[in-house]
């Protein structure tokens, strides 16, 4: 069986066929940094870390890309409240975003472009739409006409009559603003790809005078300027499907005449004890409160293993309730896995040879079925419970029983087996016991290592992109991941 995706736009389940035989390339929509994450961005960048690590056990190249959306409103007003900057509110928020998802063991991404580093490409974007007759400027402003886009509503499956509220872009408050937009538009269902200046904001140069891009256009540039014009897998939240997600679409095929992506993969939504989280419900966490035990449900530290865990028990497309008994729960749950993952087996075990990486073939078959119907992280997971139980049975008999080696439930080798089975499918699921996996070997070749690492980032730098896939590729092939952070340094790490 191969892997199938739920679509978004297509309704149902279908088989991932990736553009290039041996390589996926995938992007989500990142945070916009103005505030610390919270327990849905925690959820949905799981989810794509889990599918990132499953493809790569498959055997992919998986290049993936997640944005930051670095210039917005609610950044402006955060600067503004604090007396700061737009950029320094950005960059305090895109490291708090790295320490908070560091610690639930996601993986960095090969890339995180801001979109302050892409507004060339973004009004290039925008002048392509205007000379094929998609968009048109008005006043310094620059609007997309979504009535010549014949498909629009193809993804949210809406007639055009439902789609007004929010059309432009993240819904506010009412702004007096609004009105003298909305006059400008030569269809109320337009939607804005450049905002004209406003006094006291940043702003950059255009051929429509000095503004900002709008939220739509973004990433539409950035995925085009990073993967190309088609991509196998976009992700994000169930609550960007629209307009987000509807109007990259519709930007991007106007221009291009292709699909922008094969699969739209939606993760479902997060409520705390039943309820939307919100700020005015008093209910919004963030990931760093309910980590080190300022949640007042459960006022204690959490593992950050345990959150992994309770996230990945329901199904990444329906909604996940955070309550203070299901953490509690997930808390003994990881306990179990955590007891079997770093179990110290048995002196007389030292006779079974252990650099052999043998699986347990029917576990590992179980895990392969259930993670290729749409992730299924909830019927993999109880394969891993399904070994952890029978790790502990064995260690436990052997430690407290006088019994021949005939009479246990396991061999040695049977118990090396199991354990080395479940290490491996945990970690594609992220699940590690922090500061007790295996440290990198000694002789790794640090200089060589650096060597093509500083030969790809002068390839970025001289934008010799082909090149510095091969170096990406090699170093991959030598179990290095490289992660471009978006100050234009970049990092490796085994």
């Amino acid at each position: 069986m191969s892997l199938t995706l739920y679509n978004t736009l297509a309704r149902k389940k279908s088989p991932l066929v990736p553009i290039q035989e041996d390589q996926v390339s995938m992007y989500c929509c990142g945070v916009t940094v103005y505030d610390d994450c919270h327990l849905g961005h925690a959820r949905s960048y799981m989810i794509w870390d889990v599918l990132r690590r499953y493809l790569q056990w498959q055997g992919y190249r998986v290049r993936y890309v997640q944005n930051f959306t670095d210039i917005d409103d609610k950044i402006l007003n955060r600067a503004r409240s604090e007396g700061s900057t737009m950029q320094a509110v950005s960059d305090r928020y895109i490291d708090a975003y790295f320490r908070d998802i560091r610690r639930l063991n996601i993986v960095d991404a090969d890339e995180y472009p801001r979109v302050t580093a892409h507004i060339p490409a973004i009004r290039d974007f925008i002048q392509a739409l205007i000379d094929k007759d998609y968009a048109y400027a008005v006043e310094g402003d620059v609007y997309y006409s979504v009535r010549q886009f014949a498909d629009y509503g193809q993804l949210s499956k809406r007639e055009l009559t439902q789609m007004q509220a929010g059309a432009g872009g993240r819904v506010a408050a009412p702004d007096p603003a609004q009105k003298k937009e909305n006059q400008k538009k030569r269809d109320p269902f337009d939607f804005a790809l450049w905002k004209a200046a406003k006094p006291g904001e940043p702003a950059w140069e255009s051929p429509w005078g000095e503004g900002r891009p709008g939220w739509h256009i973004e990433c539409s540039a950035m995925i085009r300027t990073r993967l190309g014009e088609t991509i196998d897998i976009h992700g994000g939240g169930g609550d960007l499907v629209f307009p987000h997600h509807e109007n990259e679409i519709a930007q991007s095929e106007a221009l291009s005449g292709q699909p922008l992506a094969r699969h739209w993969l939606h993760n479902g939504m997060v409520t705390v004890g039943g309820e939307k989280m919100s700020k005015s419900l008093g209910n919004f966490t963030t990931i760093q409160a309910l980590l080190e035990g300022h949640w007042p449900p459960y006022p204690q530290p959490v593992n950050p293993m345990a959150v992994r865990l309770f996230v990945l028990q329901a199904h990444y497309r329906k909604p996940l309730d955070f309550t203070a008994r299901a953490i509690a729960a997930a808390e003994k749950g990881w306990q179990t896995l955590r007891t079997a993952l770093i179990a110290k087996l048995p002196a007389a075990f030292n006779a079974v040879d252990q650099s052999a990486d043998q699986l347990d073939a029917e576990s590992v078959e179980r895990f392969q079925t259930a993670m290729d119907d749409d992730l299924n992280t909830a019927a993999a997971l109880a394969v891993l419970f399904e070994l952890a139980k029978s790790i502990q049975r064995a260690v436990n008999l052997r430690q407290h029983q006088a019994q021949k080696p005939a009479d246990h439930p396991l061999s040695d080798q049977q118990l090396h087996t199991a354990q080395q089975t479940l290490v491996q499918l945990a970690d594609v699921l992220g699940l590690e016991a922090p500061g007790e996996t295996t440290s990198p070997p000694a002789d790794l070749d640090i200089a060589w290592v650096e060597n093509l690492v500083n030969q790809r980032q002068t390839a970025r730098q001289e934008k010799r992109y082909a090149e510095s896939d091969r170096l990406r590729a090699e170093l991959q092939t030598a179990g290095i991941t490289v992660v471009d952070l978006p100050n234009g340094q970049t990092e490796w790490h085994r």
